[in-house]
């Protein structure tokens, strides 16, 4: 379930080349705090789903309201 919402959350992401230093931001809207910033997409992707679901779990454990996604 988790892995499925993680999957979920990365398809709405959204990224950028930043013009004063050409790396990658990246970030999910709707996910206050959870974006990335690296020199290549591919690590700006890879870090951004790390802090997503670090920030999913510290939310979780804290039972603190998560977005809803996926749902038709």
């Amino acid at each position: 379930m988790i892995r499925e919402y993680l999957a979920t959350a990365m398809r709405l992401a959204t990224y950028e080349i930043l013009a004063d230093d050409c790396t990658y931001y990246g970030e999910i809207p709707g996910f206050a705090g959870v974006y990335s910033n690296a020199p290549h997409l591919e690590e700006c992707r890879s870090l951004l789903e790390e802090v997503l679901e670090e920030w999913l779990l510290l939310r979780l454990s804290r039972r603190l309201p998560v977005p809803v996604i996926g749902v038709p």
